[in-house]
């Protein structure tokens, strides 16, 4: 069985504690064997040694957030591209977003099982996945591709086998496709609570789907498989909806209010602030032939986006690292960190954020997040120390070595 050392370089373990060094990091196959100092491990002579070279040693990044099947692009571009283009596509992302540092992804909508399974069996490199299949979404809602020129042009293909459509009204049909997504393979349940910023029929702060709607989907998911609840919500009703019906985390959380905020500290709600969203439409907006609605509406939001994330960070609610990614360009994932400091948090804290906490939101605390014996070996290492320079991370140079599962994934030392 293989075995790994790395050395030489600051340990960020990310279960909180302080940074060290003079530590080592030893893999056995597929999990870490050891940590400590290398005065007491007893090496065998025949590891393979990694040279951090006075880098930084983490745990790879969790992703709760992203859209692995698709990267936004002009309508026009969309409808000239064959069906089976996307998984083509895919591969890549994938790729782009393991070697960006990120060894495990909550893919929030558009990811199939088989994707997932592409992975598993070494067909494609890629991040680990949790998936959610389809969102569910009322009828001209957030996700409901209708046009007011009576065509349906969605942000990418549903309703093909193993990807049921999520159009869906009233108590029963929500029970029924609950289910269908469940069938498919989800993982988790995603539900568009609200409008949002991409959808030209409707506005952030739109509740869609009533509190017994909400109920049924938590029941189907949670109570009858263990299978949690994530929730689009970017209006405060939205979100007040959703955390009283029992979902698991609030996806963006945009106009968070403090009855919310009181309300997720009860329940333990998670947020998942995607801060980088807006940020990114408004950039990448020509470029990707991005709707006018968008552009407006992004620009409305983004002020208060930061300020209800500090305001939810402020107040103790449990925040885990989500990007958006695929609505924006894939690979620049960890832009996110620094958007986080910016808005409140220290390096550490967006770390941990990324790291341990994400784990805990995916349910998958007990295998990754932190770098502890017996656990899966996702580990990297990186330039300089991000303690320092938490901005650095975005740059992907800069993640130097990717171990997923014990595997080197890339090392561009």
């Amino acid at each position: 069985m293989q075995k790994i050392i790395i050395e030489n370089g600051l340990v960020i373990d990310g279960t909180g504690s302080e940074s060290k060094v003079n530590q080592i990091v030893v893999i056995t196959g597929q999990k870490i064997e050891f940590i400590g100092k290398k005065s007491e491990y007893q090496a065998t002579g025949d590891e393979t040694i990694i040279d951090a070279q006075g880098g930084t040693i983490l745990p790879g990044f969790i992703d709760t957030h992203v859209h692995m099947m698709m990267q936004f692009s002009p309508v026009a571009e969309r409808l000239s591209t064959p069906f089976s283009f996307m998984y083509y596509q895919a591969a890549e992302y994938l790729k782009t977003t393991l070697h960006a540092g990120i060894t495990s992804v909550r893919d929030a909508l558009g990811a199939d099982a088989g994707v997932k399974k592409a992975i598993e069996d070494g067909f494609i490199s890629g991040p680990r996945m949790q998936l959610s299949i389809n969102a569910l979404t009322i009828t001209g809602g957030h996700g409901d591709g209708y046009t007011v020129s009576g065509n349906v042009i969605d942000i990418m293909p549903s309703n093909y086998p193993g990807m049921p459509n999520g159009l869906c009204d009233g108590v029963e049909e929500v029970r029924k496709k609950t289910r269908e997504m469940l069938r498919a393979g989800a993982e988790v349940i995603k539900v568009h609570a609200t409008g949002g910023v991409l959808s030209a029929t409707d506005h952030p702060e739109f509740t869609q789907f009533s509190l017994e709607e909400l109920k049924v989907m938590v029941e189907e998911g949670h109570f009858r498989k263990g299978i949690k609840v994530m929730a689009h919500a970017q209006g405060a009703e939205g979100i007040k909806n959703a955390v009283r019906a029992g979902v698991h985390s609030i996806e963006h959380g945009i106009f968070i209010d403090d009855e919310a905020i009181e309300l997720m500290l009860e329940n333990g709600t998670f947020l998942v602030p995607t801060l980088l969203a807006p940020v990114a439409v408004l950039e990448t907006a020509h470029e990707t032939g991005m709707p006018e609605t968008a552009v407006q509406k992004s620009k409305e939001v983004i002020d208060q986006h930061v300020a209800s994330f500090t305001k939810a960070y402020n107040a103790g609610v449990k925040i885990a690292m989500g990007t958006d990614a695929g609505v924006f360009k894939h690979g620049t994932n960890l832009r996110e960190l620094g958007l986080m400091v910016d808005a409140g948090m220290s390096p550490m804290e967006s770390i941990i954020a990324s790291t341990k906490t994400a784990a805990e939101c995916l349910g998958w605390e007990d295998r990754v997040g932190t770098l502890e014996t017996g656990k899966l070996a996702d580990v990297l290492v990186v330039k300089g120390n991000p303690l320092e320079d938490i901005y650095s991370l975005a740059n992907n140079d800069t993640i130097q070595v990717v171990i997923k599962d014990g595997k080197v994934e890339k090392d561009i030392r």
